[in-house]
């Protein structure tokens, strides 16, 4: 039996702010589990729901020297969906109505985490072959590993792995500040290191002492190896290339089923798509106060409203994607600037926007179930999730090709009748938009293509399954 500890900020059900969340919850369900004991660490805020605290046993606890402190550390586990998860407690460092919170404090309270992590395991009565890092909250338990915890018996010969899931966020503090509260020693602050000017950086840790490294789509694995995407570690990027495979995320096909999802209002499945998916557009336009068409166009948009996620690219062209008709069913927060542009569009054209400025569960399923396109013009994307559940419905995803939007979405081509979706390469308004009627013309006048394209997208599959065998081969390779 192989043992697998994944290592985590957040996770469905207990605490989600992304996706990060989905894939450290979905992921570990995905493993065979005759030959792989996985299980999720994470800590313990006070902010998840009372629920899930309630089912929370307590473990044990013990006291340990971080920051110049004794500080407390309580270890709870729960049982769910046939997954143990461990929970680390301490109310001085997750206290609050949110899991991140101030820059500095985040870091300090990850550094913890880290740390706690490693000091609890002896006492779990599990000791993982493998420890899977995710993003730069862990970023310090490879490292921690390398330091102050490899002289001991018991994580002799642990592996670590690495994934990123966004290089932009890495967790960086000035270096003396770091070092305090770290522990760790002026050998670590060197730039081929932790350093990075003048900061220290928990990401960058765990990418040079890490075992393997992975992140989350093959695009965007080589992406990262360039200036543009490397966020500054392109250069270390580029050196451990041996070593960086790019594992494209899955989504939870249970949750995301249009066969049984009850949050839609009509179910559809493969077979009765065209027949029963309109419903859903009806319902929502009733429900939005759109204007009641079948043949209106419908582009879905559920996201954080960020430059990252190219909504600059949509403030250029909303006005004249509305002029020529088209509806959009917006879900989500953000930036104010974006925030603000749509309420502005719906104020102005009440028939054809519908600016939902918050975020829902239920709403997103809807959207996904209604829409007849989905847009995602990222600047940058990892992965994305949104392209693969918009997939999942029958939703035809309109995206730039970069990152895990390039692996997932097949463009249309007219001449061979094939494709899941509609792209385009460069991140220019002017193309989006001309994307985007180029979808709305085939929707408009070449339907028995669109619902081609429709059963083409329908019959993909993203689940976690072909990821998950992926992430063991690593680990077979990794423990040998």
């Amino acid at each position: 039996m192989k043992k697998v500890l994944f290592a985590s900020s957040e996770c469905v059900p207990f605490i989600k702010t992304g996706g990060l969340a989905d894939v450290v919850g979905s992921l570990p369900k995905c493993f065979d589990k005759r030959y792989y004991d996985v299980r999720v660490i994470l800590p313990k805020y006070s902010c998840m729901k009372q629920q899930w605290k309630d089912m929370m046993q307590y473990k044990t606890h013990f006291y340990m020297d971080f920051a110049g402190q004794s500080q407390y550390v309580g270890v709870l586990e729960c049982v769910y969906d046939g997954i143990t998860f461990y929970f680390i407690d301490n109310e001085h460092y997750f206290t609050g109505d949110k899991p991140y919170t101030e820059h500095h404090w985040d870091i300090e309270k990850f550094m913890y985490f880290d740390r706690a992590v490693l000091s609890a395991l002896p006492l779990l009565d599990f000791r993982p072959d493998v420890i899977h890092c995710h993003d730069w909250q862990t970023g310090l338990i490879p490292v921690y590993l390398h330091d102050s915890f490899a002289r001991g018996d018991f994580f002799r010969g642990i592996k670590t792995v690495m994934t990123i899931h966004n290089l932009k966020f890495q967790g960086n503090d000035g270096v003396e500040q770091f070092k305090r509260i770290s522990g760790l020693s002026d050998y670590y602050f060197t730039i081929d290191k932790l350093r990075t000017g003048v900061d220290g950086n928990m990401l960058k840790g765990g990418l040079v002492y890490a075992d393997a490294i992975t992140t989350v789509s093959n695009t965007y694995a080589e992406e990262i190896k360039t200036q543009f995407y490397g966020e500054g570690l392109d250069g270390l990027m580029r050196a451990r290339a041996n070593d960086l495979r790019g594992i494209v995320n899955g989504i939870d096909y249970v949750d995301y089923n249009p066969d049984t999802d009850k949050n839609i209002v009509v179910r559809y499945n493969y077979d009765n798509v065209l027949e029963k998916k309109i419903h859903n557009k009806r319902a929502i336009q009733a429900e939005l106060g759109l204007a009641q068409d079948d043949n209106r166009f419908m582009i879905g948009i559920v996201s954080r409203l960020t430059d990252q996620k190219g909504f600059d690219l949509i403030a250029y062209m909303m006005e004249r994607m509305c002029e020529q008709g088209i509806q959009f069913v917006v879900l989500g927060t953000g930036e104010q600037k974006y925030e603000d542009m749509f309420r502005w569009f719906a104020g102005k054209y009440p028939d054809r926007v519908s600016a939902n400025i918050y975020y829902s569960e239920e709403m997103s399923h809807r959207i996904y179930a209604s829409a007849d396109a989905f847009l995602m013009p990222s600047l940058f994307e990892p992965c994305g999730l949104s392209q693969l559940m918009s997939l999942r419905y029958g939703t035809l995803p309109i995206v730039r090709e970069t990152g895990g939007l390039r692996d997932t979405v097949q463009p249309f081509n007219q001449f061979e009748r094939t494709g899941t979706g509609f792209s385009f390469a460069n991140y220019n308004a002017h193309e989006m938009y001309n994307t985007v009627m180029f979808a709305k013309y085939i929707f408009d006048d070449r339907r028995d293509e669109w619902n081609g394209l429709i059963k083409s997208a329908m019959a993909q599959d993203f689940s976690w399954q072909a990821s998950a065998n992926k992430y063991q081969e690593m680990y077979d390779w990794l423990i040998g």
